[in-house]
């Protein structure tokens, strides 16, 4: 499949999602609207403007992916009400539920809105994704294309998830190096020379990820794999794992909670 795309946005999630594109040869012509200019690394033969005055007026999107922050939206959105009859529109900004899109397109508008994450600018990361009425099988199969360029895809069957689906993955790259980041502190309070505790998490998480990429087990049962009983790491998971408040499962339950109540929020 290869579409002809309009890309509304061009920074590190849009930039990472046109390389996906590119890569994979899910994309014909592309027409990007950026107003700070063109991207370092982009194709030449990518075309950039800086307005909408100067999309080419025989340009005819296959798509419109909308990569602007979401208090952009409102002045980014006007002009493209004009290809609500033809293109798909995929947004990837967060807490702009489907019915804010199909108020500024049109209630005809076919709408995809995705949640993706930061992992996607090295190919590894998920998006939870999810159509509205007026999308086509065609459409959704383009939408897939699209997103699956950049990782895995996962449909959901009601838009309100979406907001656990923003806490949980596309937060959690930072959970993930928060570890990285609490691990070497702790490592260095052990007695650990900074840049060694640094080196160790680094490689630890990057590697479990791996292995965990790879595996056909659970992540259950690969902890299970690494706990000797009444070894050094059934004594760290005893503090970690202890029930109720200061376990890690309360701190994640809780911290999910908060980014999903704050998505709400922003849905107004």
């Amino acid at each position: 499949m290869s579409a002809s795309l309009l890309l509304v946005g061009c920074g590190k999630m849009g930039g990472a999602m046109l390389a996906g594109w590119k890569t994979a040869g899910a994309a014909g012509a592309i027409v990007v609207v950026e107003p700070f200019g063109t991207p370092k690394g982009l194709p030449t033969d990518v075309m950039v403007v800086k307005d909408t005055n100067e999309i080419p007026d025989d340009f005819a999107p296959d798509a419109i992916i909308l990569a602007v922050k979401p208090q952009m939206m409102d002045q980014a959105l006007p002009f493209y009400a004009r290809y609500a009859g033809s293109a798909l529109f995929v947004s990837i900004a967060a807490g702009k539920p489907i019915a804010y899109f199909e108020k500024h397109l049109g209630s005809g508008a076919a709408v995809v809105r995705a949640m993706p994450n930061t992992p996607a600018a090295v190919g590894r990361g998920i998006s939870a994704a999810v159509p509205n009425a007026n999308a086509s099988d065609a459409q959704k199969a383009l939408a897939r294309t699209l997103l699956s360029a950049v990782g895995e895809v996962a449909w959901v069957a009601d838009e309100k998830l979406l907001d656990a689906v923003t806490a949980l993955s596309g937060s959690g790259p930072a959970y993930v190096f928060l570890l990285v980041e609490t691990m070497a502190k702790a490592g260095v309070a052990a007695g650990l020379p900074p840049d060694l505790a640094m080196q160790l998490a680094r490689a630890t998480v990057m590697g479990s990820g791996e292995l965990l990429r790879q595996s056909h087990e659970s992540a259950e049962q690969l902890r299970r794999n690494v706990t000797s009983p009444k070894g050094t790491t059934e004594a760290a998971l005893d503090v970690l794992m202890i029930e109720g408040p200061g376990g890690m499962q309360d701190l994640l339950t809780r911290a999910i909670a908060a980014g999903t109540a704050r998505s709400r929020e922003l849905a107004g």
